[in-house]
């Protein structure tokens, strides 16, 4: 008897798609750990997030990336380059739209997609905020593009439609070896998440510009045996009102932002840390191409 042995299978699949349509929410639940930091605003995510999905016989290197919109000013430029490099890099692209969404940008999105020669999905989402019957009518109006050799309705908050999705994924994978060894989940450094965790927290208690304001570069990480890790980490601002919001009345905004990031850090790292905040002023970083290079984007 000769056994079928199913080959190995490896590729990169970006997840993009307009601001806030739940593409960090779908990685964090299709790798089953949060990398993407996730907030009710849109713009939250700022970088190319990657993680690693490993299986018996396949490893999917998951893309986040930032939300597809038309620039205002030089890190929204940036941040839509870098979403445009990421679909040229990768094998399979995962379109996503909310099924609550504006329809005909989706479409036009869609169409810009053509350029890029990965294998595409349609993916819809948040369907569980609606009655079914809503959902058919999309289907139909983004087929008739010969777009998509697959369109999925899913809820990535509720986890609806996930295995389906996944067993796609991986169906649509080049063989090959994998990219990285089991035992990564992303490329990058413990100081990047440590950052973003830091500007999760910024963006759940600050509303108007304050989250939009703010970029996050921690300066010191020293790993103490036997004691707390000690983290210092900057937050600049563009404006002095911008810095007095942040801090607070005798400094008790800033006390809570660093408290309920602290207590993050600490489960992601899985030790306990020292936690220091600054806030310093950057005017107009975010129109700068110089400061937004050198903040890290």
């Amino acid at each position: 008897m000769h056994l079928k042995i199913s080959p190995f299978r490896a590729g990169y699949v970006a997840i993009v798609g307009r601001p806030n349509v739940g593409k960090s929410t779908l990685l964090n639940h299709l790798i089953q750990q949060k990398l993407a930091i996730v907030t009710p605003k849109p713009q939250t995510t700022r970088h190319r997030i990657l993680g690693i999905l490993n299986g018996d016989n396949y490893q999917v290197v998951f893309l986040d990336t930032p939300g597809i919109m038309q620039p205002k000013y030089f890190l929204q430029k940036r941040m839509l380059n870098t979403t445009q490099a990421t679909m040229k890099e990768a094998d399979l692209i995962l379109m996503m739209i909310e099924v609550t969404g504006d329809q005909l940008q989706n479409e036009k999105i869609s169409q810009s997609l053509k350029s890029f020669p990965a294998t595409k999905f349609l993916i819809i989402n948040k369907i569980d905020l609606v009655d079914k019957n809503k959902i058919l009518p999309i289907i139909d109006r983004f087929q008739v593009m010969n777009l998509f050799q697959e369109i999925l309705p899913i809820s990535a908050l509720k986890k609806d439609g996930l295995n389906l999705l996944l067993s796609l994924i991986v169906e649509k994978l080049p063989e090959g070896l994998p990219f990285y060894s089991q035992d990564v989940i992303s490329d990058e450094p413990e100081r990047f998440f440590v950052a973003e965790i830091i500007r999760e927290k910024i963006f759940f208690h600050f509303g108007e510009e304050i989250p939009y304001a703010t970029s996050v570069h921690v300066e010191t990480f020293e790993e103490k045996r036997g004691h707390k890790d000690f983290i210092r980490a900057v937050i600049y601002v563009e404006r002095n009102s911008q810095k007095g919001i942040l801090i607070g009345k005798g400094g008790q905004a800033l006390k809570k932002v660093g408290s309920l990031a602290r207590e993050d850090i600490e489960h992601f790292l899985k030790r306990p840390v020292f936690l220091e905040l600054q806030v310093q002023i950057k005017k107009k970083w975010r129109k700068d191409a110089k400061l937004v290079t050198r903040l890290g984007y």
